[in-house]
């Protein structure tokens, strides 16, 4: 029992580790992919295909690869990192070009005449995006947020490849050094207790902004 209460405490500091990697990511990728998705959508034509390239290539390399590269390759042309900062770096581009082609398409889903009945009433596109555009938009990219949000959580298991103690990292190096399994049956329990939360705030929040839907 002493050795499970053990186990648990180790893999709980992993799990700091793992949390802030979670919620950074998400508080900084969201409002920058927005961000992106709106350049993309610009009328701007250099901006519009400077951000068409970014998120190609951020969707069509792996996460892995891309934590391989922050973290190998920007020292050797000067730019060093601490491990913590370049796992955040890697996350934040690769999970923003997802949020900016999940926001894009919430975008362009609004019907057009919306766009021109807000021109009528005299509003600029600033305040036709916030006031008329962007309520409806969130409620529409609730779900596909909802699924990339999850999958965060099971990606920060990657930071494991930059020697960082993670929850996978922590549950690996117990399970190696004590030849016992239930360090993965634990780390597993804790993923699927967040994602259970994350499932139920979604689910809410989806039920909230359902209330308005036309």
């Amino acid at each position: 029992m002493d050795n499970l209460v053990n186990t648990i405490l180790l893999m709980l500091e992993g799990t700091k580790t793992t949390l802030n990697i979670f919620f950074i990511t998400l508080i900084l990728s969201i409002p920058i992919g927005l961000l992106v998705s709106l350049s993309r959508l610009s009328t701007i034509k250099p901006l519009s295909w400077l951000m068409e390239l970014y998120i190609w290539i951020m969707r069509g390399t792996p996460l892995m690869l891309q934590l391989l590269f922050v973290y190998f390759a920007l020292p050797m042309v000067g730019i060093r990192l601490s491990d913590i900062s370049a796992a955040l770096l890697a996350f934040v581009l690769n999970y923003a070009a997802y949020f900016a082609e999940i926001f894009r398409a919430g975008i362009q889903s609004i019907n057009r005449g919306q766009y021109e009945a807000a021109k009528t009433l005299g509003m600029s596109y600033p305040q036709t995006m916030r006031r008329i555009i962007l309520p409806q938009v969130i409620r529409r990219v609730l779900p596909p947020i909802s699924n990339e949000t999850i999958n965060l959580v099971k990606d920060t298991s990657l930071i494991y490849i930059l020697a960082m103690n993670d929850l996978l990292r922590v549950a690996r190096t117990i399970v190696q050094r004590e030849f016992d399994m239930t360090p993965f049956i634990v780390a597993a329990i804790f993923y699927l207790v967040m994602t259970f939360i994350l499932t139920w705030i979604f689910k809410r929040l989806e039920a909230h902004y359902g209330k308005y839907e036309v």
